[in-house]
């Protein structure tokens, strides 16, 4: 059984459905942490479409003003479901919005892992030193569709992706590292082979058990936690009520 951490043990907030809310959440992170004197960091993500959200603009403005310890990553997937980044742009780079707000903009090309690692590094060592924040436009391509219930196929050409001049990223570092020598096409089958075993194995492992048993993956429990710093009312509430379905599903299961 893996040991299971909380999001505030690991310094990650829990992914949100909302768009674009993720900026203003890592800057506000980030002003609190820095008044708190420590030395962290804040990161954050949003796509190209939730760039037309209020919360992205009042983000970089916030930590423009307070020069906020965060990085604010814009991954330009050419697509936001439907509408083409050309569109959401307005004729523009996503990165371009950043020089407004008196903050280091970069572009960089997100399917080079080098180049991506490089300007991350840069961008949160100047964090580190109390310079402020950076904003980056990643470029990239989504291959597949927005979500399973998406039909890329409906708005734009079938298997255009492959033509995407920047590549596949994981192809590009796997040839520039067998070029080095440092890899090769052996070892890549390999870690492919091994890697789609622990895939499968742990997919199996974890449909096997119901809907209140504790497999190999976050107790259910921890939907209540780190939510709120003193849990309200309504959610005791609702974990009290979630735990005695649980213990009633155990006994149910045990004498079956």
């Amino acid at each position: 059984m893996p040991t299971f951490y909380s999001w505030r043990e690991g310094n990650f907030f829990s992914i949100s459905g909302n768009v674009g809310t993720q900026f203003s959440q890592a800057v506000g992170w980030a002003m609190g942490s820095a008044y708190k004197g420590e030395d962290n960091i804040a990161v954050a993500f949003v796509g190209d479409g939730a760039s037309a959200e209020s919360d992205v603009y009042h983000a970089l403005l916030f930590s423009s003003t307070y020069q906020a310890p965060v990085v604010l990553n814009i991954i330009n997937n050419q697509w936001a479901i439907s509408t083409p980044q050309n569109f959401a742009s307005g004729g523009s780079t996503f990165a371009a919005r950043g020089i407004g707000f008196d903050m280091p903009s970069l572009r960089v090309d997100g399917n080079d892992f080098l180049a991506t690692y490089a300007v991350t590094r840069w961008v949160a060592e100047r964090a580190r030193k109390g310079l402020g924040p950076s904003l980056v436009e990643v470029l990239t391509y989504r291959g597949e569709g927005h979500s399973t219930s998406d039909d890329p196929d409906g708005y734009r050409p079938k298997g255009d992706w492959s033509e995407w001049p920047l590549g596949d990223p994981i192809t590009r570092l796997k040839q520039h590292l067998i070029g080095l020598g440092e890899w090769s096409q052996e070892k890549h089958a390999e870690l492919e082979e091994e890697l789609s075993q622990e895939v499968v194995a742990a997919f199996k492992e974890a449909e096997t058990f119901g809907t209140f048993e504790e497999g190999p993956h976050w107790p259910s429990s921890t939907m209540f936690e780190d939510v709120y710093k003193d849990m309200p009312p309504h959610l005791k509430a609702q974990k009290e009520e979630h735990l005695e379905l649980k213990s009633k599903s155990t006994a149910k299961s045990g004498k079956q």
